[in-house]
């Protein structure tokens, strides 16, 4: 589709507004998204719409940064198109490569949200996905490459939630049924949450952090984050207590027909009631009365072995009984192919000599 014409968006309610009609609209694409990343790590977006006979077909926003004398762009979870259409992403896609030649950057990375296939590979339910393979096609065949720096997850679960709940508590196996009773019957209860608990959902999640052994950001990163979405309406905190005190929470994002279990902590106290199981039923519960179509349970395994640092959790989430569901990935285009291998092979060296040196 040669005959797009592009626009800069400028106005906040307008871009989320044409964004919730699409139908794989992602939460990394609106305003907000682009604002918090933009105010905590230095990604300036620019946000383009394609327009075709007066209808937004396909919505980009786009970070670019400056890294040492490099600039570079990222633009995650998009292209956003209005259809399964390859004439539309080439369209797209036009835009782009020119964009990130005029704008010297050494590359472009784009993460879109496309399926490549579903169920886990090897397996009966391992099933290829039509226009992942046709947009995998296209992006080799104008050149550009499978990224090695896969910053979103590559795979997830996702689940249908245009079941009835009586359908989504049958389907699940009989272990994660049995732990939901377990809560009911403990007395772990659900409540959700408000811009008061902020300080709550903090705690929670640095001492699962401290647990589990990942990196916990400064108080600041995740007040930001969760404070100006939830008050945008696009996130949603729960809150499990046992006897009136927290011991676990979940913060679900959501825009267009997805809602996402973005965020998770737990207590250390009162993990024998199972607060988790008690809090991801609610949320599915939550996001199907509020009339969304899919629950993503956001990331899953990139090697379905024991030994993938996703394992335990993927277990966890397989119990609900949703769909292994795995994307295309990041992949990258480099206007200029020298520049773009020097930055890929020298800058991990540079960075770990400047780290020895620090000692």
């Amino acid at each position: 589709m040669t005959d797009l014409h592009v626009s800069i968006s400028t106005d906040r309610a307008a871009w989320n507004t044409a964004l919730r009609d699409f139908p794989r609209a992602h939460i990394l694409q609106t305003w907000e998204w682009g604002a918090f990343k933009q105010a905590t790590t230095g990604w300036q977006p620019i946000r383009f719409a394609y327009w075709h006979d007066d209808k937004i077909r396909a919505l980009v926003s786009v970070g670019v940064r400056r890294v040492g004398v490099f600039k570079v762009l990222y633009a995650p979870k998009a292209p956003i198109l209005a259809a399964n259409d390859p004439d539309l992403l080439a369209g797209v896609l036009d835009h782009l490569e020119g964009f990130a030649r005029t704008s010297g950057a050494i590359w472009l990375k784009l993460d879109p949200d496309v399926i490549a296939a579903t169920g886990v590979p090897h397996e009966d339910d391992d099933a290829p996905d039509p226009f992942g393979a046709q947009v995998i096609d296209l992006l080799t065949a104008r050149g550009w490459r499978f990224s090695a720096d896969q910053v979103q997850f590559r795979n997830t679960i996702t689940l249908d939630l245009t079941r009835s709940t009586d359908d989504l508590l049958a389907a699940m196996n009989q272990t994660t049924r049995r732990k939901i009773r377990i809560a009911e019957r403990e007395g772990v209860t659900v409540r959700a949450g408000t811009l008061d608990d902020l300080p709550v959902l903090y705690d929670l999640y640095r001492v699962t952090g401290e647990r589990d052994n990942f990196l916990i950001r400064p108080p600041d990163y995740y007040e930001q984050a969760w404070r100006d979405f939830i008050a945008a309406g696009l996130a949603h905190p729960l809150i499990a207590e046992v006897d009136g005190v927290p011991v676990a929470h979940v913060i679900l994002f959501h825009v267009g027909q997805t809602c996402w279990y973005m965020y998770g902590a737990s207590s250390d106290q009162q993990r024998d009631k199972m607060p988790n199981y008690a809090l991801q039923w609610a949320a599915i519960q939550w996001a199907q009365a509020q009339g969304y179509t899919t629950y993503d349970f956001w990331g899953a395994p990139d090697d379905f072995t024991e030994s993938d640092r996703l394992w335990g959790v993927y277990n966890f989430k397989r119990g609900f009984r949703g769909v292994v569901t795995r994307h295309i990935g990041a992949w990258d285009y480099a206007p200029n192919p020298l520049l773009y291998r020097a930055y890929v092979e020298l800058m991990p060296r540079v960075i770990n000599v400047l780290r020895r040196a620090r000692g």
